[in-house]
C-alpha cells in the first residue's frame, strides 16, 4: 500500500487535537492539569479510567490498559489500517495527506471493505437526498408526503439528510459502479439484491429500497451505516417487503441492528447532569422530539434494547428517560429493558403515554411543553415494576404480594452495585406496602440460592493464563532503562555506549524496543521521543511506548536508576557463565575435558565484573 509521508503524519499530529478525536466516542470530563477523563471505550466500565493528555498527544487507561496515540484510537474505534485511519483523520480535520513520491495515494482495490461500504453510504445518502430535494415525481410526493402527511419542516429533511428512494430504479448502481467500488463492496453494502453467483451488472443490481422516505441512519460517530425505509403510496406492488411499514438495511460489516441507537451522534452533546436521554420507539418519533428541541433524543433501531446499546449510552451519560406505549406490548417490552438498564449502572425514569398515543402524535400537537407535563407523571424503575408487578396493592392477596416480591427481587439482583440494591428494594417494599426488613430477607435468600447453583454448575474451561510480567517484560530492567530512555534523552547516548547488546533480553517487547532505540542513539539517528512512528513496528510496541510517555516517571535520579538497570542486567548476563564454571570445577574428576586453570582465570574475572561498580560515562 502506498506509504504516507512521516512529515505528513507528524503535521496530522500537531494540527489535530486528540480531545476532539477522542470525544466523539468518549464523553471527557477535566481531571486536573491538562488532564482529562471519560469512561473507557475499550472495556465496559462505570468508574471512569480511561485518561486523555491532550497536550502531550497520548491516551492511556489505567483499568484495561490500552494506551495510544490519535492514530491508534481511530485505527482501534473504527477498526480501520494505518493509512486509512491517517487518511480519515486528514478528511475529518482538512488536513492534506501526503504520500511518498510516486504512490500517488491508494488505488480502490487497496483500501478495506469497511471503508469502502461508509463511502456507498455517504453517496447512497448524498442520492437520495438529492432526489427528495429534486423537482419530478418522487421529489415532489415526498416532500409534499414529509411537510403534509408527517408535518415535518424541510428545514428538518436538510439537517437529517432525509431522502427518497424512487419507485423504478434511477441510478445509484450506476453510480457506485462508474466509482469503481470493488463487487464485494457492492453486494455487501445491504443497498442491493443480487443474486449468489450472479455476475455484477448493472442489469443485476436490484434496489433493495423503492418508493420509500429514507432517513440515513448514523452511527455514534456520525457515520451514515444503514437507511431505514418508510412506505408510501408510491412503493411498487412487487417490493418483497410491500405491506412493512418500515424497512430496515440488512446487517453489514458496518451495521449491527443491536449495537447502536439513531440519533446518538447528536443527542450525546446535549445530554449532562438534569438533561437525560430520553428513548423513544422510532427513527420518526426521535425526528418529533428533535423538532420541538427535545435534543437528547435517541432510539432503537426496530428491535428491543439491547445491552450493547446501554453499555454505548453509559459511556456518555447514565439518566435516561424512557417513553412507553400505553399498551401492554410496551410495559412488557419496558420489563424486559429494566433488568438490562439496572445491569448497566443507568437510572432509569419511565414516562407513560395514554394508549393509542406516541411521542410524533404528542409533540406535533402540542409541542416541547407537553414534555414537562409527561415527566411529572414519569415513574421511577422500582415504582414502575412494582405497578407493573402489583397494580393494586391496597386490595392484593398475600399470594399476590408473594409473586410480586419475587419478582422484584430477580430484578434488583441484576444491579451490581450494593448500595443500589439496598436503595431499590427499600423503594420497592414501600410500593408493594411489605416490610422493608422482609424483603431484604427475600432478597438475601434469592442470591444466597443463585450463588449455591452456581457453584453446583461445572466450572467453565479455564481462561488461557495471562501473560507473566517476565513474558511481557514489565518492570524488567529494559522496561526501567526504556523509560529513562523516552524521558531522559540525553542519557540514550551514553546507555548506547555502556550496555552491551547482547544484555538485552529481546523475547519481550521492552527489550526489543530498547535495543532498537539504543541502535539509533549509537548512530546519532535518534529521531527524538515525539517521532517514534517510524521505529515502532506491531501495536503491542506502540502500545507500550504511549503507557510509557503518558506520565512522567516521579525519578529525581535518572542516572543512579540507569546504572542500577545496567547492574541488573550485567548480573543476568554473568550469573549463568559463573554458575556453570563452579559446577564444572566441581565434577572436574568426572570431567577431563575441562581445564581448571583457565576456568579458575575465567572465575575470577567474572567475579571481578560484578565487584566493579557499573556507571555510564555522564557527569552524575
Amino acid at each position: 500500500m502506498p506509504a504516507i509521508k512521516p512529515t505528513c503524519v507528524r503535521d496530522l499530529k500537531l494540527r489535530v487535537n486528540l480531545a476532539d478525536v477522542v470525544s466523539r466516542v468518549v464523553t471527557l470530563k477535566k481531571a486536573g492539569a491538562g488532564r482529562l477523563k471519560g469512561l473507557c471505550p475499550f472495556h465496559n466500565e462505570k468508574t471512569p479510567s480511561f485518561n486523555v493528555d491532550a497536550d502531550k498527544g497520548y491516551y492511556k487507561c489505567f483499568g484495561c490498559g490500552k494506551a495510544g496515540d490519535l492514530i491508534s484510537f481511530v485505527r482501534e474505534t473504527e477498526q480501520l489500517g494505518f493509512t486509512e485511519a491517517v487518511e480519515a483523520l486528514g478528511q475529518r480535520f482538512n488536513v492534506v495527506i501526503e504520500y511518498e513520491a510516486g504512490s500517488g495515494g491508494p488505488s480502490r482495490e487497496e483500501r478495506s471493505l469497511r471503508q469502502e461500504i461508509f463511502e456507498i453510504h455517504d453517496l447512497a445518502a448524498a442520492h437520495f437526498h438529492q432526489a427528495f430535494k429534486a423537482a419530478g415525481t418522487t421529489g415532489d410526493f415526498m416532500r409534499a408526503y414529509w411537510t403534509g402527511q408527517r408535518r415535518f419542516t424541510l428545514e428538518l429533511a436538510d439537517e437529517f439528510k432525509v431522502g427518497a428512494a424512487a419507485p423504478t430504479d434511477e441510478g445509484l448502481g450506476a453510480l457506485l459502479l462508474k466509482r469503481a467500488f470493488s463487487e464485494e463492496a457492492i453486494r455487501q453494502c445491504g443497498l442491493f439484491f443480487l443474486r449468489d453467483g450472479a455476475m455484477l451488472s448493472l442489469g443485476a443490481l436490484k434496489p433493495r429500497f423503492r418508493g420509500r422516505l429514507m432517513i440515513p441512519i448514523r452511527d455514534h460517530q456520525a457515520r451514515v451505516v444503514a437507511f431505514t425505509a418508510r412506505q408510501t403510496e408510491l412503493t411498487p406492488g412487487d417490493d418483497p417487503a410491500r405491506e412493512a411499514k418500515y424497512v430496515n438495511s440488512p446487517e453489514t460489516p458496518v451495521f449491527t441492528k443491536g449495537n447502536l441507537l439513531f440519533n446518538l451522534d447528536r443527542a450525546r452533546t446535549h445530554v449532562g447532569e438534569g438533561r437525560p436521554f430520553v428513548m423513544v420507539e422510532g427513527q420518526l418519533d426521535a425526528l418529533r422530539c428533535w423538532s420541538v428541541g427535545l435534543q437528547s433524543v435517541i432510539a432503537p433501531q426496530g428491535t428491543s434494547i439491547t445491552e450493547p446499546q446501554l453499555v454505548l449510552l453509559r459511556r456518555y451519560h447514565t439518566q435516561v428517560e424512557c417513553f412507553l406505549d400505553g399498551d401492554s406490548a410496551g410495559q412488557k417490552a419496558a420489563l424486559r429493558f429494566l433488568p438490562m438498564a439496572l445491569k448497566a449502572g443507568l437510572e432509569v425514569k419511565f414516562l407513560g403515554l395514554a394508549k393509542g398515543e406516541d411521542p410524533d402524535s404528542l409533540f406535533r400537537e402540542r409541542g416541547l411543553s407537553a414534555y414537562d407535563e409527561v415527566r411529572r407523571g414519569g415513574l421511577s424503575a422500582m415504582a414502575f415494576a412494582c405497578r407493573a408487578f402489583l397494580p393494586d396493592p391496597a386490595t392484593a392477596s398475600s399470594e399476590l404480594k408473594t409473586r410480586a416480591a419475587q419478582s422484584v427481587v430477580e430484578l434488583v439482583a441484576a444491579a451490581e452495585s450494593e448500595v443500589a440494591r439496598s436503595e431499590f428494594l427499600a423503594e420497592a417494599a414501600g410500593h408493594l406496602r411489605l416490610a422493608s426488613s422482609a424483603l431484604q430477607r427475600d432478597f438475601q435468600t434469592y442470591v444466597a440460592r443463585q450463588n449455591r447453583q452456581a457453584a453446583a454448575r461445572p466450572a467453565p474451561p479455564a481462561a488461557a493464563p495471562a501473560p507473566s510480567a517476565a513474558a511481557t517484560g514489565a518492570q524488567s530492567p529494559e522496561h526501567h532503562l526504556l523509560l529513562v530512555c523516552l524521558h531522559f534523552e540525553a542519557l540514550g547516548k551514553p546507555l548506547s555506549s555502556a550496555l552491551p547488546h547482547h544484555w538485552i533480553d529481546a523475547s519481550h517487547v521492552p527489550g526489543r524496543l530498547l535495543n532498537r532505540f539504543l541502535a539509533e542513539f549509537e548512530h546519532d539517528t535518534w529521531p527524538g521521543r515525539d517521532h517514534l512512528d517510524a521505529l515502532l513496528e506491531t501495536p503491542e510496541e506502540k502500545t507500550l511506548a504511549a503507557s510509557l510517555l503518558f506520565d512522567r516517571p516521579a525519578i529525581d535520579d535518572p542516572v543512579k536508576i540507569a546504572n542500577e538497570g545496567l547492574s541488573q542486567l550485567r548480573l543476568r548476563a554473568l550469573e549463568p557463565r559463573l554458575r556453570q564454571i563452579e559446577l564444572a570445577l566441581a565434577n572436574h574428576g568426572a570431567d577431563s575435558n575441562s581445564d581448571p586453570i583457565s576456568l579458575l582465570k575465567e572465575r575470577s574475572e567474572l567475579q571481578r565484573q560484578l565487584r566493579q561498580p557499573l556507571q555510564m560515562p555522564v557527569a552524575v
